[in-house]
């Protein structure tokens, strides 16, 4: 079983930026899509954005344009870059793997993601 290990969560501004990263204990080229994915407070877990193991991505209306997902298999890392970033970006965010193969629009479904990290917290004030 592949261990994931979220990390680079913080508070910051309305219009800042982070980063973050998600190191895997398994080659992740194994995994044919890798996401984010976010749960605020009393709210349903919600896709970000995915990517395959060719370099493919999708993501969420809400963030397309801001936020980049990124995968170097080489290093089995995962990174979200968050820019421009709102209090509704305010949420837990989770990376995720799985071997399933389905549409990319399938892919932001949680769902489909047997393997998840622990979370890190994202707090975004304005």
């Amino acid at each position: 079983l592949v261990q994931l290990v979220d990390s680079g969560g913080g508070s910051v501004q309305v219009g800042g930026s982070l980063r973050l990263s998600c190191a895997a204990s398994d080659i992740i080229y194994r995994y044919y899509y890798m996401g984010w994915f976010r749960q605020a407070p009393g709210t349903e877990r919600e896709g970000v954005a995915v990517i395959d193991r060719d370099g493919s991505t999708n993501y969420a209306d809400s963030v397309k344009g801001r936020f980049t997902i990124s995968r170097d298999n080489a290093k089995n890392t995962l990174v979200l870059q968050m820019n421009s970033l709102k209090p509704e970006d305010t949420a837990m965010y989770y990376c995720a793997a799985t071997v399933n193969i389905v549409s990319m629009i399938q892919a932001l479904a949680h769902r489909w993601y047997p393997y998840w990290g622990q979370g890190t917290q994202v707090t975004v004030s304005s």
